[in-house]
């Protein structure tokens, strides 16, 4: 979704932001039109019925795709964490300082979908009453209206699982360019995944999977700019 042509092979003379900010702009009316389009609800009622989502308690479904990639979501970002010490892979690429700061990306990317997600009063569709639930549908752009359900559920904390590690392609492209390639399309992968999941689980509407894609991807090239920069003013 993210990967474009347009890489370069060689360590960038300035921080990597006008292509990446471009791809934030183009996508931002795509998203917006989905949301009035009506299309979460239509998905959500393949998975949904008056009484639920059959796929709501399913151990397969909990254990495995939200427990254990949870786990192994946080042990990744642990390992990219001591990778800063003890290089591996294409972090082997880089500077310590810019491995600190390919690190630094990504847990950028994770606090701003907690902090949002926090703050957010928008349920999931398993809390709707569509769905027999007792909360009444609330668009997540009306950000504050409480729906009488549990709310936090807005943008897709799972997902970010996956998406927020797309932040490290902007740093690792410096100096390796086609394992950034591989690593953004992996990460994006996995969130992708995930977010589709927790669908079917009722947790989450397909919207709260593109606009958390959206966020990290954003977010990883904003930060990946003001680490440069300060870098390179250490440098100097």
């Amino acid at each position: 979704m993210f990967v474009t042509s347009s890489v370069s092979s060689g360590p960038p003379k300035g921080p990597f932001w006008r292509l990446p900010a471009l791809i934030s702009l183009a996508l931002l009316p795509l998203l917006v039109a989905w949301d009035f389009s009506g299309g979460d609800m239509k998905m959500a009622v393949i998975w949904g019925e008056s009484t639920g989502f059959a796929l709501r308690s399913n151990w397969w479904m909990v254990k495995i795709m939200h427990e254990g990639a949870r786990t192994v979501g946080w042990l990744f970002l642990l390992t990219l964490l001591l990778g800063i010490w003890r290089p591996w892979g294409a972090l082997r690429s880089l500077a310590t300082a810019d491995r600190a700061c390919v690190f630094g990306s990504v847990l950028c990317a994770l606090l701003t979908i907690t902090f949002i997600k926090g703050i957010s009063q928008t349920s999931c569709p398993w809390d709707l009453q569509v769905f027999g639930g007792l909360a009444p549908y609330v668009s997540h752009w009306d950000f504050w209206q409480r729906d009488g359900g549990g709310g936090h559920c807005f943008p897709a904390g799972h997902a970010s699982t996956g998406f927020a590690f797309m932040a490290a392609y902007f740093g690792l492209r410096q100096n390796n360019a086609p394992g950034a390639i591989k690593w953004l399309i992996l990460a994006s992968s996995v969130g992708f995944i995930l977010g589709f999941s927790q669908q079917m689980r009722g947790a989450h509407f397909m919207s709260h999977t593109l606009w958390t894609a959206w966020l990290c991807w954003t977010v990883g090239w904003v930060s990946h700019c003001i680490f440069f920069s300060v870098n390179r003013n250490k440098k100097s």
